[in-house]
This record gives structure tokens, sequence and C-alpha cells, in this order.
């Protein structure tokens, strides 16, 4: 059987995430999705995802194919369920479907041409942007199953103080010293190489990626996740890094998400909570417009490659997009578009040639090529959000 990582109906809600990547490549608890589904099915899977995406992210199809829906979360039942399906059945939920089982991966999906199954378990799935960081509890507990059961943590050093050491693993290579490690209200994950730099508070649950770097002093509230390479200090309340990604300075971040390669200048700033501790209002590409999240607690959701300056505040509720450069005194509105610079005083529109050319120079610090793939991605985007930008 040949599966597949579909976009599903809801890609344009988790907007600016799914701008440069298919949903199932959204990080969320330690592992993305599509890492999450490669590890229940034992085998690796490809994408059916924008045609602008698709030669970074390759579908690979065969005679028999199971397209997964890519904003599901995989557990047992629900695998069983989908590895169970017949061709020409198709498994539903939740008014979208969950997966279906075609020899035409390529097609849009009908619901007419399948025998449709409802599936009656429980089934998590991301909707919304605000998502990503409310579920990451759960999220960050399976995977944390997932990745450690049968498995021996490396020995957690004398120097640290440490509650519920059954609830930390630490991989080979990560180096942790002089900390404090409270796992009793959510397990905590030391990936390969990281360094937990000494006189770091980590509340559980908490998870970084393999080299990862948490910065002398970081005070952690769970559930949070630094991703791969990812770098972390200041206050961080229930956030989501996803790779590559730094806010390594003092400032506080909370019930927020970052994509890749954003960069947090020194002292920047969230507002999670409105003064007068309304529901937080957020903007929905999808409804072009400020939508409920039904959250009190809501703070940054910044896309790939956007960066903020040293002092930046940000209100509550804040959207920026994908490449923006943020900066000055103030208060930023809370809809930055992709592509914008500026700050309080207002924005201009940020070029795509020195866009790219700044995520060139940030990514080759990683060692990693902005190749021409990674450009023809970053321009499409640009073309995409011009409507958002004020000219």
């Amino acid at each position: 059987m040949n599966f597949i990582l579909s976009d599903g109906n809801q890609r344009e809600t988790l907007f600016p995430f799914t701008y440069p990547r298919p949903v199932s490549e959204i990080r969320i608890g330690i592992l993305t999705i599509r890492e999450k589904w490669e590890k229940w099915l034992n085998m690796p899977l490809s994408y059916k995802t924008e045609a602008y995406l698709s030669e970074k992210f390759p579908i690979r199809t065969e005679a028999d194919n199971t397209i997964i829906n890519g904003r599901y979360l995989p557990h047992r039942d629900l695998v069983r369920a989908i590895q169970g399906l017949g061709p020409g059945e198709a498994l539903l939920g939740d008014g979208d479907y969950i997966a279906y089982r075609t020899a035409r991966p390529g097609d849009a999906f009908d619901p007419k041409s399948f025998k449709g199954l409802p599936y009656k378990g429980g089934a998590t799935a991301l909707k919304n942007t605000w998502d990503i960081f409310s579920l990451n509890g759960e999220a960050l507990s399976a995977d944390f199953e997932l990745l450690t059961r049968g498995r021996k943590s490396q020995p957690i050093s004398k120097t640290n103080q440490v509650l519920a050491p059954e609830n930390i693993f630490i991989e080979e290579g990560a180096t942790l010293e002089f900390c404090i490690l409270n796992a009793t209200q959510g397990p905590i994950y030391i990936g390969k190489d990281a360094l937990v730099m000494e006189g770091c508070m980590i509340r559980g649950g908490f998870a970084l990626g393999q080299g990862g770097v948490l910065k002398m002093g970081a005070k952690i509230y769970g559930p949070t996740t630094a991703g791969p390479y990812c770098k972390l200090g200041g206050e961080v309340n229930n956030s989501v890094l996803f790779a590559n990604s730094n806010k390594g300075h003092d400032g506080y971040l909370g019930n927020s998400v970052l994509g890749e390669w954003c960069n947090i200048g020194a002292d920047t700033n969230t507002s999670n909570l409105k003064n007068n501790y309304a529901q937080v209002r957020l903007w929905n590409y999808a409804d072009a417009g400020f939508s409920p999240t039904g959250l009190q607690f809501c703070g940054l959701i910044m896309g790939d490659h956007s960066k903020s300056s040293i002092n930046v505040m940000f209100n509550t509720g804040t959207v920026v997009g994908v490449s923006a450069n943020v900066f000055g005194t103030g208060f930023p509105r809370n809809f930055i578009p992709s592509f914008s610079w500026g700050g309080a005083g207002g924005f201009t529109t940020y070029r795509p040639d020195k866009a790219i050319e700044v995520a060139a120079a940030m990514m080759q610090r990683r060692n990693i090529e902005c190749n021409a793939i990674e450009s023809r991605i970053l321009s499409h985007v640009f073309a995409l959000t011009e409507k958002w930008r004020v000219h």
C-alpha cells in the first residue's frame, strides 16, 4: 500500500504556515505530522499539495494508494481504521474526509465516487493556527510515548535538580548541567546533540529538537516545543517553534507559534492576554477578517522567515505573514501581511529579491542552501499574498 498525505480542505485556515509547506509539515508535539504518520506506518510518505510546492514536496503514486488528510494526527485506532479501508472506500469525519483508497490519487476527492464510512472514534485534527499551541500538550505526550517506548534515556547529570525523572528522556549527545527539570505536569524530551545551558528552569511538557539550544537562565513553561536547531531563551510559555528559528534573548513569548527561519530580537515581547480579559480574535485568511478563537490566551502567530528587531512589542493575537521584517517602537497592527517592512509607523513592501537574500544568509549560517526551489516558493508566496499588502 502506498500512503500519501494531502492538504485536505483546511489549508487556507492554517496560513501563513501552509504558504511555504504542505499541511503535514506542520510541527506539533515533538514531530511534524508527516513524521508521526511515517513512524506509525513504518514507511516514507509523499505529498498531495499545491503545484508550486510539489517540486520540493513531490507525490509518489502507485496502482493502489491511500490518501490521508494531513491535518489529522495519528493514533492506534485511527491508523487501524485507515489500514482497513478497501478500494473505493473513504473514512469520513468532522465534515471532511480523513482518508480514502484510490487508484487515481491525482484526482480531487469526490464523495459521490466513494463508499463513505463514518469514523466513530476520537480523532485530533488541526483546524486553525491556534490549534498548534492549544493541542501541543496532547501531541507532545503522544510523541514522547511513541519515541521513547522500549528505549533507555541517557543518564541525567547529578548537577541537575529533577522531579519525575521517569518522564524525562535525553537523547545521545545532549548536554544538561545545573538545571531544574520538573516533569510532573508533562514529559521533557531533549533531542540528539541539543544543549541546555546552565541555570535553565524547565517545567514540562517540553521538547527541544536535535541540535537545539536553550540559553542560560531560560524559563520554560509547558507545553512548549522548540524544533530542531532552534535557539530559545528568556521566558516562554505554551509555544511552538517549528525548526531553525531563534528566540534567544530575554523577552516573553506565550501561547504563540513561529514557523521556520524566524528570528526574534532581544527584548521582543508578546502580549497573550487582553487588558479586559476578553476572548481573542485572530486574523483568518479564509474569512479575510478577524475570527473569534474562543481563547483568552493567544499571542503571536509568525510565518517562516519573518523577523523582529530589538524591543518590538506584539499585541495580543498578532498574525505576521511570511518574510516580514518588523521593527521600531510602539505596537504594530495585529495583522502584518507577508513581505512587509516596517512597524507601528506603517509598512512598505519588502522586495522579494531582498527577502530571499536575507533568507539565504540566515540559512547559510546553518549550512543549508537557499536553492532555486526555495527561491521559487518564496517568490510564489510573494505573488499569492499581494492582495493583503497596502500600496
